[in-house]
């Protein structure tokens, strides 16, 4: 594996960075039980990655099983117990653990647990997960969808529900 053509050609270097304090509010609430922040979003990174971080209520839930075409999506836990599905068996995961899932890969994650939870989500290439995250929010809220809309929100989303 060699590294990526230049993407930039300058010689000195550029002030680019952005910062986010870790004081800063959360982006979203999904109920009252998880809050997401929207670190990196696709947008943000010209589509490279998405890095998302999601703490979760005891007893929250989560995903079920299901799988994506188009990107790979990686966990890593930071604190509390999170349970991570690799396809085949629920993963009891905990602080420093690390799931990556290659495109096509069935996944999963919930907090069954009675502690909270945190963890970073990344999705790679950078896809456009934030109106996703901002459907499971309204949905929870009480909007109503069909089942042929959300079929199609989720195919939108890259979402493939396996039983």
């Amino acid at each position: 594996m060699s590294y990526p053509e230049a993407r930039y050609h300058g010689s000195t270097g550029e002030v680019l960075a952005t910062w986010r304090p870790a004081d800063q509010g959360p982006d979203l609430g999904i109920g009252a039980a998880v809050a997401v922040r929207y670190l990196a979003t696709g947008a943000t990174t010209g589509g490279r990655f998405g890095l998302y971080r999601w703490d979760s209520g005891p007893h929250s839930g989560g995903a079920a099983p299901h799988f994506h075409r188009t990107m790979s999506e990686s966990f890593f836990v930071v604190s509390g117990r999170v349970e991570l599905y690799d396809g085949q068996h629920w993963i009891d995961a905990g602080p420093g653990d690390f799931v990556h899932v290659p495109e096509g890969g069935v996944h999963g994650f919930r907090n069954d647990s009675d502690e909270p939870a945190s963890m970073l989500i990344l999705f790679a290439p950078g896809a456009p997960r934030e109106g996703y995250f901002e459907a499971i929010a309204e949905r929870v809220a009480g909007r109503a969808y069909s089942d042929e809309e959300w079929t199609a929100l989720c195919e939108r989303h890259d979402n493939y529900f396996v039983p």
